[in-house]
């Protein structure tokens, strides 16, 4: 999904260079703030897969911890 976003912001900034190019301010303004608006989409999509991503592989990390000090047992 961030790929979406990537390659829209690139469109977009094309776009609004075009516009510039052809001396209408108005429609490079637009397409320049579509830009960024995708662009922070795509890293906010990034940053939101990447704490998912972190809180499964605490999830599974508490889960191994606690399987191995309920199975390890004391040799007292």
């Amino acid at each position: 999904m961030d790929r979406v976003f990537q390659i829209v912001a690139v469109i977009l900034a094309g776009i609004a260079a075009y516009f510039l190019w052809i001396g209408n301010k108005d429609g490079a303004f637009v397409s320049a703030v579509l830009g960024c608006v995708s662009f922070f989409l795509s890293v906010r999509v990034q940053v939101t897969e990447r704490r998912r991503q972190r809180e499964e592989g605490e999830a599974r990390d508490q889960a191994d911890s606690s399987d191995h000090n309920d199975s390890g047992g004391s040799a007292a």
